[in-house]
């Protein structure tokens, strides 16, 4: 199997309330192409700081994160910002979506950038029946639920065919059934674009629905691997 992500000795702190703290502790592992992640770990545990540390978000204070070889920050600006359009499809916590764009618009905006590739509409199209939401490709995002807005947030995240999704509690405020739709979803996309995911969530059960996943655990900034799906 090919290596995708590398994470060596990673370290990153922050000041709060006048005191440094770790979010991040020496965290070393490597995610293979194709596998599903798991990032168990109470609110605080770093989870996210790490996610945004492999998304080239976040600069580590110290250590190195490699995609496909490729050091994240011995990189140029520009290469950085183009890495993560192309290479990385993120789910935030939050769905962020711009209010002034249709959902349409939303789930095609990572496309625009490079500009919209032939047939680009209709993935998204597609992408939005995947995610049950077909009749609200005109609809702006404050015309629609939490629940709703998360899963064009998802959408958007496959939009362009991405190596690597990056998925902060991608099913947190959506009904069971829905979930279990978006993972199938989930696992079609790993099995057509051999995509890899990699997945923080409070949920200790959505690993034993993709089996052979790994799973971490995460405390006070350590990582540790713990039993997979």
């Amino acid at each position: 199997m090919t290596v995708l992500i590398e994470c060596k000795n990673l370290i990153k702190t922050y000041v709060a309330d006048g005191r440094r703290m770790t979010a991040v502790d020496e965290v070393s592992f490597v995610v293979q192409q194709g596998e599903f992640i798991f990032i168990h770990g109470h609110s605080g545990s770093g989870k996210t700081t790490l996610l945004s540390l492999i998304g080239g978000l976040t600069s580590p204070d110290t250590g190195q994160v490699l995609i496909d070889g490729q050091d994240n920050w011995q990189q140029s600006d520009n290469a950085l910002s183009d890495m993560r359009n192309r290479t990385i499809g993120f789910i935030f916590q939050f769905a962020s979506l711009i209010p002034a764009l249709t959902v349409l618009e939303n789930i095609l905006l990572p496309m625009s950038f490079g500009g919209l590739a032939a047939g680009a509409r209709e993935r998204a199209e597609q992408l939005l029946v995947q995610v049950g939401l077909k009749e609200k490709m005109h609809s702006y995002p404050g015309q629609l639920s939490g629940g709703q807005q998360r899963r064009v947030a998802i959408a958007r995240a496959f939009i362009n065919q991405p190596a690597i999704i990056l998925a902060d509690e991608p099913t947190g405020d959506l009904d069971e059934e829905t979930e279990q739709e978006i993972f199938e979803l989930f696992k079609t996309v790993n099995r057509e674009q051999k995509a890899t995911f990699l997945i923080v969530t409070h949920n200790n059960h959505l690993a034993t629905t993709i089996p052979g996943s790994r799973v971490f655990t995460m405390r006070l900034g350590l990582l540790s691997e713990s039993q997979g799906g």
